[in-house]
């Protein structure tokens, strides 16, 4: 008779093997707003304005700016998308400058990660300040043929010990099926004060 037993090693780890191929990968780039096209130029009154800045491979970064808040859309978004959403904080805020790019099976991204902080008011001076400062992980669905890309959901990354791996799950797991628009980006993990409450408009 004939033992199996020593084929057993092997077909494990021949089970193993799809699901190591897998597993997705991040890479890495920069926020550079100095060398970005302008898409509207900066308006003096209310400081906004909206760029195209280099992103990842083909996948452009639109960065907007609008009374001292920030909001990012990634890849190729329709230009409803590009014009109308606008998603960050309450509070006057500002972005990172380094974006982590979720990449998929097919080594194409699927999600982003940056960080973002958030200028909250001092109860004590009724200004902004570095002591009360929030810093939240934003992850944000890249858009794809359908021009809908959007932020799928927030990490409190001064709450929580390790917030780079939730918002690495958020990506992994949230961002395919996210319905920008429809469903509801929300913060996973520990939410504490210093977390602002996130805002968002979306083209009719």
């Amino acid at each position: 008779m004939i033992s199996h037993a020593g084929t057993i090693p092997l077909i494990l780890l021949l089970a193993a093997a799809p699901s190591a191929a897998r597993a997705n990968d991040s890479t890495y780039t920069d926020l550079d707003t100095d060398h970005c096209k302008t898409l509207s130029p900066e308006d003096a009154e209310g400081g906004g304005i909206s760029l195209q800045c280099k992103g990842l491979k083909d996948y452009a970064v639109y960065f907007k700016e609008g009374d001292l808040r920030q909001s990012i859309l990634y890849g190729p978004a329709g230009e409803a998308y590009i014009d109308g959403v606008f998603e960050s904080f309450e509070p006057f805020n500002h972005t990172a400058r380094k974006i982590e790019w979720r990449l998929g099976p097919d080594g194409k991204p699927t999600a982003t990660i940056i960080r973002w902080f958030v200028e909250n008011i001092d109860p004590a001076t009724g200004e902004p300040s570095p002591k009360v400062e929030g810093q939240v992980l934003v992850v944000s669905k890249v858009a794809g043929e359908d021009g809908m890309g959007c932020v799928v959901g927030y990490v409190d990354a001064l709450a929580n010990p390790e917030p780079n791996v939730l918002a690495r799950q958020i990506a992994d797991t949230k961002a395919d099926g996210f319905l920008c628009g429809t469903d509801k980006a929300d913060f996973t993990g520990v939410r504490g004060p210093k977390a602002a409450d996130h805002t968002h408009s979306f083209p009719q």
